[in-house]
């Protein structure tokens, strides 16, 4: 009879390490690393190898090779899960350092709800130096003339499909580490700013009604000076704080916060989205501000 491997004398040892984990996904440097610091303490032979320690996780325990793909990059990204997943967790591990935000952090704040199939995952670009241009009504109008532009970085594998948006860097300003639904951890952009960034780019929160519905539900919770605070952080070259203000005097938030967004001024007409065609939009002209019939 073969004697026992060192990995199936340690199993009972390896899987409770596995099972009070905080986290669930893995990449192989984080196995690898994991293998370097616990095989002593878990009994294991010198010579296993990570390709072992895989294999009889994968055979004998709950792990799973997660694959996720970009056709039109021909990049891969390959992940260990122990168990089912969080789809929120397995995202956030694409790129450790990026964080959920637009559609996906409003699931994560509960405002709208979690049925994350399609998830947004911000990683920054690096550093620019700032642009010098005075903003006019023309740059504005052809600007917004056009459907927004949308990410075709888009990994898709294991149930889910992961848009990567490539945003300015801002040092990862008003994001927050929290706890998922499942008690996974992962790094959202906070309430303010996720209400900014779906302002912003409203077609990657279903549009600008979705966009409505997610102010209303939010009312209550939201720090208009937080908001204030982290605009001037962002530093958008638009006048989204005319869109901001539009949406919380529609979905009935209190004159006093919606003021301190009219305060910053209304310079030039502006726009609630991308694309709106001139017959199909109307006018604010308390807000100078263009926005689809019916919203």
């Amino acid at each position: 009879m073969a004697r026992p491997s060192s990995l199936q004398l340690a199993k009972d040892l390896i899987f409770r390490s596995f099972d009070q984990a905080g986290q669930k996904v893995f990449s192989e440097s984080q196995l690898r690393r994991l293998l370097h610091e616990r095989g002593p303490s878990w009994g294991l032979a010198p010579s296993t190898t990570l390709p072992d320690l895989i294999g009889f996780l994968t055979k004998h325990g709950q792990l799973k090779k997660q694959v996720l793909r970009v056709a039109d990059y021909a990049r891969i990204v390959t992940r260990y899960a122990w168990g089912k997943p969080s789809p929120f967790e397995l995202a956030q591990s694409i790129a450790p350092r990026g964080y959920l935000c637009h559609e996906t952090a409003l699931m994560l704040h509960g405002l709208i709800p979690p049925t994350p199939r399609t998830l947004y995952l911000n990683i920054e670009q690096s550093a620019k130096p700032a642009g010098g241009s005075s903003l006019t009504q023309d740059a504005i109008n052809r600007a917004f003339a056009n459907k927004q532009r949308q990410s075709n970085m888009v990994y898709v594998g294991s149930g889910i499909s992961v848009v990567i948006i490539s945003g300015k860097n801002t040092d990862r300003s008003a994001v927050k580490d929290i706890e998922g639904p499942s008690s996974e951890a992962v790094r959202v952009t906070d309430l303010e700013r996720t209400l900014i960034d779906i302002t912003v780019r409203p077609g990657y929160a279903g549009g600008p009604s979705r966009v409505l519905k997610a102010y209303s539900a939010a009312k209550g919770r939201v720090s208009v000076e937080d908001v204030l605070a982290t605009l001037r952080k962002l530093d958008h070259a638009y006048p989204y704080h005319q869109s901001i203000g539009f949406l919380m005097e529609r979905a009935g938030y209190p004159s006093s916060d919606y003021e301190k967004l009219r305060s910053l001024g209304l310079a030039h007409n502006f726009y609630l989205a991308y694309g709106i065609e001139p017959e199909k939009r109307k006018f604010s002209s308390e807000w100078r501000l263009f926005y689809p019939r019916g919203l």
